[in-house]
């Protein structure tokens, strides 16, 4: 697969959407170790971390177009990354219930020469308001410990979620439209 873009990511949804868009894509899971400091800007930080682990895959693969990408859920300015556990996901729910909050994707594409170039997109999500009853309903149906802040637009989102304002692919891990239109004109 040497003319495939690379991937550093392990994230099936990522992968799904680069699949979809019909790119020959080949996935090597980064090592990097990821920046987590709230006292950063979160789309600040998700450009950190994307740009972390394209260039760690890029070391080890020259020549090759590597992807890398990272995102946050922020409330209030507040970024929420995956929950530790059950507890803080239903927390993350509960907090995120009638609220605004914003979606973040950093994406880092480092091209054949081996050249960073990184953007991000940012994604409104507006939440319904969420009973107790919902939240364990919801939990139950997906599983929110692998997703920022706890949910996943894919996944029985309608349960929980009123309207996303913007890339709804970006929610889910990828803002598509956005790479596709990078990529073209890096001439990929």
């Amino acid at each position: 697969m040497k003319n495939a873009l690379i991937l550093a990511s392990s994230s099936p949804r990522r992968l799904d959407l680069m699949k979809a868009q019909g790119w020959e894509v080949e996935v090597i899971a980064s090592a990097a170790e990821e920046l987590h400091d709230r006292a950063i800007d979160f789309r600040e930080l998700c450009r950190h971390n994307a740009r972390l682990k394209a260039e760690d895959i890029a070391r080890q693969q020259p020549g090759r177009v590597v992807i890398g990408a990272d995102t946050l859920v922020c409330l209030a300015g507040q970024p929420l990354g995956k929950p530790k556990d059950l507890a803080e996901a239903a927390a993350m729910l509960r907090a995120l219930s009638g609220q605004v909050n914003l979606v973040c994707t950093g994406v880092c594409v480092v091209d054949e020469k081996g050249q960073s170039h990184v953007f991000d997109e940012v994604t409104e999500v507006h939440f319904l308001d969420l009973s107790e009853e919902m939240i364990a309903r919801y939990m139950q149906a997906v599983h929110t410990l692998d997703k920022a802040g706890g949910y996943a637009v894919q996944e029985h989102g309608d349960w929980i979620i009123r309207e996303v304002r913007g890339d709804r692919d970006n929610v889910v891990g990828l803002p598509v439209a956005k790479l596709r239109d990078f990529l073209h004109q890096l001439g990929l």
